[in-house]
């Protein structure tokens, strides 16, 4: 959880305003090498997708997406003895990432499906932009910009941006049949830019394919789920039905989407990170974390958090002084962020928990809680005649928890005699 700082968007905004992402150093010799020898009427490069739609929205742009008539082949072989890296991050379909400068470029050479499964896509290469800007998904998301700042706009995609439709290219129920995370990719994108207005063949496509989500792998769902949970709009689910509807049919362990209804109380103070939101919407007296976690795969790392935050859940409901007068030894053992993401959890559960009066003060009181460092260690023990093995690690147990227990203070004649009785 994070107090928002609209500074450093601001002036990055305003960065992007006067010194445009296409005029970078590593920009122009990226395309100085790519456009060597290009004829001058064609487009041998430009840039397409997101970096595209942010430019034109003077949004932060984070990933620059390239596309280029060249095979991936010519493309290798234009940086062969150039300052540029080439991985293939994505060769079967075209894709490489290029590195200058620790700054990472994708690009993907125009190409054509010829046969598609649901999950996975035969294709050609092409040199035809048209053809290229035909087998994306989204109108959106075929805007095509070349280093001028000059936009090439095949599916009238500029027209839908500005007004916040998300639109399929050409029949719903085909670009759907073609890859079944595209009714994901519908969802964070109607999300992202508010699009509340849905064609009613639209919304017939979506549920007419919702099964075919079944065939994806899990990888591809949780990568497209965490996109849309970091979304800034993401907490807003609740005002858009169809949205909801839709979302809660693929992901039916988000049981309490209802909870972020209350979000609208400190959205303009706190932003909420990836794990917290998780958290929202599972934790409960259920199994709900274990389930998502086993069904997606999760990491290890977000395991062991989502499960944190619930098992401290379970001891705030069994303990009504969680935040009173034992908040500094829980923070202890502990962590200030594990005590955070609880506060907000008990926030977004407990209807009514005043913002101000109960989750500000709570948050006050972990930042202002200054823990005390252990005294004692192994070498103290030592010192005191303990020969090293289990029974150091034993006492130094015991000694911490009387000393937690005692208000984080312990005597030493106290300390004396619990080594002289641990030794026998």
């Amino acid at each position: 959880m994070n107090i928002i700082n609209s500074k450093n968007s601001l002036i990055k905004k305003i960065k992007n305003k006067f010194f445009p992402f296409y005029k970078s150093k590593e920009i122009k010799i990226i395309f100085d090498i790519l456009e060597k020898n290009k004829a001058e009427d064609k487009n041998v490069v430009m840039f397409v997708g997101g970096c595209v739609r942010k430019h034109i929205q003077n949004e932060v742009i984070d990933d620059i997406d390239l596309a280029t008539t060249l095979s991936p082949d010519e493309v290798k072989k234009k940086f062969i003895n150039t300052q540029i890296k080439v991985i293939e991050t994505g060769i079967t379909h075209g894709s490489l990432t290029l590195i200058l400068n620790e700054k990472k470029f994708e690009i993907t050479s125009l190409r054509k499906d010829i046969k598609t499964d649901g999950r996975h896509a035969e294709i050609s290469f092409t040199d035809n932009w048209q053809l290229d800007s035909e087998r994306r998904d989204f109108t959106l998301n075929a805007i095509y910009l070349d280093q001028k700042g000059n936009i090439f706009d095949p599916q009238l995609g500029l027209n839908d941006l500005k007004r916040g439709i998300i639109k399929f290219i050409g029949d719903p129920n085909k670009r759907i049949e073609e890859d079944y995370l595209r009714i994901i990719r519908f969802i964070r994108f109607a999300l992202q830019y508010n699009h509340k207005t849905f064609e009613n063949s639209t919304l017939e496509a979506i549920k007419l394919n919702l099964n075919g989500i079944k065939k994806l792998s899990k990888e591809r769902i949780l990568s497209e789920l965490f996109k849309i949970l970091t979304l800034k709009n993401f907490l807003n689910i609740n005002k858009n039905k169809e949205i909801k509807n839709i979302f809660s049919i693929i992901f039916p362990e988000f049981k309490y989407i209802s909870r972020l209804e209350k979000f609208d109380l400190i959205k303009n103070n706190l932003k909420l990170n990836k794990t917290q939101i998780l958290a929202v919407l599972l934790i409960e007296n259920s199994n709900n974390v274990e389930y998502f976690c086993h069904k997606y795969n999760v990491s290890n790392i977000l395991k062991e958090k989502l499960f944190k935050i619930s098992e401290l859940y379970n001891c705030f409901k069994e303990d009504k002084n969680f935040f009173k007068s034992k908040l500094k030894t829980n923070i202890y053992l502990f962590g200030k962020d594990s005590l955070r993401d609880l506060n907000l959890l008990i926030f977004f559960i407990n209807k009514k928990m005043n913002y101000e009066k109960e989750f500000l003060k709570n948050f006050k009181l972990i930042e202002q809680v200054k823990l005390p460092k252990f005294p004692y260690d192994g070498n103290y023990l030592i010192n005191k005649g303990l020969s090293e093995g289990i029974k150091v690690g034993q006492i130094l147990k015991e000694l911490e928890k009387d000393w937690i227990d005692n208000n984080f203070s312990i005597k030493e004649k106290d300390v004396d005699e619990k080594i002289s009785k641990l030794k026998l």
